[in-house]
C-alpha cells in the first residue's frame, strides 16, 4: 500500500497524474459560455494559457484570485511537489489548497429566441375593438463581467456551459418585461394596429434597456435585441373590411345611377319619386296608389291623382283597333300650380323634419280641397 494517497483529482491530468508543473489551457467544447477546466489543485508555477476570444478566472481557496485576458501566465497556488503530498496525508490526499480555472467566452452568444407564452391584449384606438397580439424576438448576450457571472450564476450550481442554460434561466423574467413594454407601446398608438410591423425597430430600441437592466446584475450585457414579429389577430378586422367593402359598393352604385341620369339630363329626386310610385303600383296587396294616398293622409282625391299619374307614367296607351301603328297618347297640359308636386315637396319636408305632422295635414287638406 502506497504511503502517499493520490489525489483523485489528478486523474484529469495528462497521463492521469499531476506533474511537477502543468500547462492549464482550455479543453472545453465548442460553443461553451463558461467551462471549468477539470485539472484541479495544480502545483505552483504551473502555466496558464488564455487564447484570444476568451478570459480565464483563477479561483484559489474558494476566492476569485484574478481574471486573465489572452496571454501566458505563471500561477502561484501554494501547492508544491512532495510537500503537498505530505501535507495532504491527513485529508486522504485531497489538497487543502484548492485551485481551479474557469474559461469564459468573450464573444456574443448565438441568437436566442423568445416568444410570448400568451397573447397580449390590445385595444385599437381607431376602430375601438379589442384584439390579441403575439410577439417574438431574438437577442444576444455577452459575458461582460466574468467574476460576477461566476459568482451569481455558476456559483449557484446552474449549468451554463452552453447558452441554452441562459435561455431557460431568463425566459420567465423576460416574459414579464417584454410583454409589459409591448403592451404599453401598442396601447398608446392612435393609429390602427394593422401594419404595426413598421414600429418593430422603434419598439426594439425601447425594450433593449429593460433587458440590459435584468442581465447586468449577472455580469451580462444584451448586445442585440430585435423583435422578429408582431402578429395581430385579424378576425375582427376581417368583419370590418367586409362591412366597409359592402358600404363602398353601395355608394358606387348610387353614384353610378346618378351619373347616368345626369348624362341623360334627368333629375335624380324626380326619378326616385317615380321609382317609389312604381313599387307601389307593382304591389297589389298594398292597395296601389289609393293606399299610398291614405298612408300619407291625402284622402280619396289625392289617391285618384296618384293613380292617374301612375297610369300616365307606366300604363301603355290604348290604341284604336283600326290603326296599324300605335301612337303615344298626347301629354296633358301642365297645370299652372301642380298639386302633385306640391304634395310631394310637403312629404319631403315632413320626412326631413322641417315641418310637423299637423302642419303637413293642414296644408295637404288645403291643397286637396281645391282639386
Amino acid at each position: 500500500m502506497a504511503f502517499f494517497k493520490k489525489n483523485p483529482n489528478e486523474s484529469a491530468y495528462f497521463d492521469g497524474k499531476k506533474h511537477w508543473t502543468d500547462v492549464i489551457k482550455n479543453t472545453g467544447p465548442e460553443g461553451f459560455l463558461i467551462w471549468r477546466q477539470p485539472e484541479e489543485d495544480f502545483n505552483t508555477n504551473s502555466t496558464l494559457i488564455v487564447m484570444p476570444g476568451e478570459e480565464a478566472i483563477f479561483v484559489k481557496g474558494g476566492n476569485i484570485e484574478q481574471v486573465f485576458d489572452k496571454g501566458t501566465y505563471k500561477l502561484s497556488t501554494e501547492n508544491y511537489p512532495v510537500i503537498s503530498r505530505l501535507r495532504n496525508l491527513a485529508t486522504g490526499g485531497i489538497s487543502t489548497f484548492n485551485c481551479v480555472v474557469y474559461f469564459v467566452r468573450k464573444a456574443d452568444t448565438k441568437e436566442l429566441r423568445w416568444g410570448t407564452d400568451s397573447p397580449i391584449q390590445v385595444r385599437d384606438k381607431v376602430w375601438g375593438v379589442r384584439t390579441d397580439v403575439k410577439a417574438r424576438a431574438v437577442y444576444k448576450l455577452r459575458i461582460e463581467n466574468p467574476g460576477k457571472f461566476l459568482e451569481k450564476l455558476v456559483g449557484s450550481n446552474n449549468n451554463f456551459e452552453d447558452q441554452s442554460g441562459l435561455d431557460a434561466y431568463f425566459i420567465n423574467v423576460f416574459q414579464g418585461k417584454i410583454k409589459s413594454a409591448v403592451s404599453k407601446f401598442l396601447n398608446s398608438l392612435t393609429t390602427e394596429l394593422i401594419g404595426i410591423e413598421e414600429y418593430m425597430d422603434e419598439l426594439s430600441e425601447q425594450i433593449k434597456p429593460s433587458i440590459n437592466e435584468i442581465v447586468s446584475e449577472y455580469g451580462l450585457a444584451c448586445t442585440t435585441f430585435m423583435l422578429a414579429g408582431l402578429t395581430v389577430d385579424k378576425t375582427k378586422y376581417d368583419t370590418i373590411d367586409e362591412s366597409q367593402m359592402e358600404l363602398i359598393a353601395r355608394q358606387r352604385g348610387y353614384q353610378g345611377d346618378k351619373a347616368g341620369l345626369d348624362i341623360l339630363g334627368q333629375d335624380w329626386d324626380k326619378v326616385q319619386n317615380v321609382e317609389i310610385l312604381k313599387n307601389i303600383s307593382n304591389n297589389p296587396g298594398s292597395g296601389g296608389f289609393a293606399a299610398v294616398g291614405a298612408g300619407l293622409g291625402l284622402g280619396v282625391g289625392a289617391a285618384a291623382t296618384f293613380g292617374t299619374m301612375g297610369q300616365q307614367i307606366y300604363a301603355p296607351t290604348a290604341m284604336p283597333a283600326q290603326q296599324p301603328v300605335a301612337q303615344p297618347a298626347p301629354a296633358p297640359a301642365p297645370a299652372a300650380d301642380d298639386p302633385m308636386e306640391t304634395l310631394m315637396k310637403l312629404k319631403k319636408m315632413l320626412d326631413a323634419g322641417l315641418i310637423s305632422q299637423d302642419q303637413y295635414d293642414a296644408k295637404s287638406n288645403e291643397i286637396l280641397s281645391k282639386m
